[in-house]
């Protein structure tokens, strides 16, 4: 359901920015009017296919489900949730990422979410009913969408959704489309399709507990993906008015911060993971400590390719990386149906690595051929490698450290010798590599310029 959207959002975020930067209110107000009436098609649209999807959703679980339970009502709630995104004021978050203002929606989306958890978990502790809790998701997307919409309003009042673009615009904001659509489809084939074939293939039971690891990368995601988000647009200011000699030098320096500082979350991960899953869930529901080695594997993969990542979206290549998504989504998927009756769990992993690997170079040739124009990047690559092999050595001794000094598992004593000895370890060898080779950060690319609105 979350490939509906095809990357239309961005699309048309990225239209805005020119017409804004002019004060185009004519040409904003009729994107904003395309906008809406595309997103009440999406939502129109995943409402139809969810629903022709139900009557197979027998055939995506394996084993038991429990009989207090039907799933047909809880995938229709969920289903409701996701269409209501799109149907309700969904296309007013376009005029606040514009403008430079997520942090109105991180508010409002705080806000809801942190009343929404209350609640779920006062249903759990007193009324004991999941079928309350899951309600929650769709009313409290409701209060979201609506908050949003009132904000949106009060900021900028002069807006509304009315007027039609010119064809070429149209034209122009399909193509950003066609070539976003493809990154979404591998981004989400990551983790959605895993989840499809750990239940389609090994049962609930295993979907659950893996989802429990899961849980503590995509938080550690979700954090790095804010830091990542608060330099696009220096990153983007930076492309447009430096020549390609010093963003490559920014390219080196983004490259060392990511490496390290993954690497040292990566490590955490490593040695916290298991004492955690067994503090907060029991014995249980830990994974072999293999599983756990794979995924801190991927994370690092994943993440420490941001750097690139940032130039990448910077120069809006899209298009030019249309190939690429497609051949990592597919990858994955047959990773994932090949190895999982060969390797279980394992397979899973294993083929998520893969594709993942797969897409980080192609990223980092995508990259170096339409705007370093090939050079350097053998020499670029190897500076990756080299930042690897650093975290993997640091990784290793914080690992050494931890099992000698950590008996038990115990999970505070983890959390306090891991942290100490990463954190001392990594930040020594930030400082060293950064001295030596002259990469320290600028800190011009985290400010954002300010937008001073009069709001009446």
């Amino acid at each position: 359901m979350n490939l509906t959207e095809l990357g239309f959002a961005s699309a048309v975020v990225y239209s805005m920015y020119k017409p804004i930067a002019e004060d185009d209110k004519d040409t904003i107000c009729a994107l904003l009017n395309f906008y809406k009436r595309v997103y009440f098609i999406i939502g129109l649209v995943i409402l139809a296919l969810g629903t022709a999807v139900m009557p197979f959703l027998q055939h995506l679980i394996k084993g038991n489900i429990p009989q207090d339970i039907n799933i047909y009502v809880l995938y229709s709630i969920y289903l409701v949730n996701t269409s209501l995104s799109y149907l309700l004021f969904g296309y007013k978050n376009s005029l606040l990422n514009a403008h430079q203002r997520r942090d109105v929606i991180s508010n409002i989306l705080t806000i809801t979410q942190g009343l929404m958890n209350i609640c779920q978990l006062l249903i759990l502790v007193t009324i004991k009913n999941y079928y309350l809790y899951v309600l929650m998701m769709p009313i409290f997307t409701v209060l979201n969408n609506v908050m949003v919409g009132i904000e949106t309003k009060r900021m900028f009042p002069e807006y509304s959704c009315k007027g039609k673009l010119d064809i070429s615009v149209k034209k122009d904001i399909r193509k950003k489309v066609a070539g976003l659509m493809i990154s979404k489809l591998a981004q989400t084939s990551r983790n959605s399709f895993d989840s499809i074939f750990i239940s389609a293939f090994l049962g609930l039971t295993t979907t659950a507990i893996y989802s429990n690891y899961m849980l503590v990368f995509t938080s550690l995601t979700g954090i790095i993906n804010v830091i990542t988000n608060s330099m696009q647009a220096g990153v983007g200011n930076f492309i447009q008015t430096e020549s390609p000699e010093k963003n490559y030098e920014l390219l080196k320096k983004l490259a060392l911060l990511y490496a390290l500082l993954i690497g040292w979350c990566a490590t955490c991960m490593l040695c916290i993971y298991q004492p955690f899953i067994k503090t907060w869930l029991g014995e249980a529901f830990m994974l072999p400590f293999a599983i756990v080695i794979m995924i801190c594997a991927y994370f690092y993969l994943l993440i420490s390719g941001h750097g690139c990542s940032l130039f990448y979206h910077g120069c809006g290549m899209w298009w030019n990386g249309k190939y690429l998504a497609v051949t990592e989504a597919v990858i994955n998927i047959i990773g994932n149906y090949v190895f999982v009756k060969n390797f279980g769990l394992y397979g899973i992993v294993l083929a998520t690595i893969i594709s993942t690997l797969i897409g980080s170079v192609w990223t980092l040739c995508i990259l170096f051929k339409f705007f370093f124009s090939n050079k350097k990047m053998i020499k670029f690559f190897l500076f990756e490698v080299f930042l690897a092999f650093i975290s993997f050595v640091l990784c290793c001794l914080t690992l050494f450290i931890n099992k000698i000094t950590v008996a038990q598992e115990s999970f505070i004593k983890a959390i306090l010798v891991t942290g100490f000895s990463a954190t001392v370890l990594f930040f020594a060898a930030y400082m060293l590599i950064s001295k030596l080779l002259h990469l320290q950060i600028p800190l011009k690319i985290f400010r954002h310029k300010k937008h001073n609105r009069e709001v009446k």
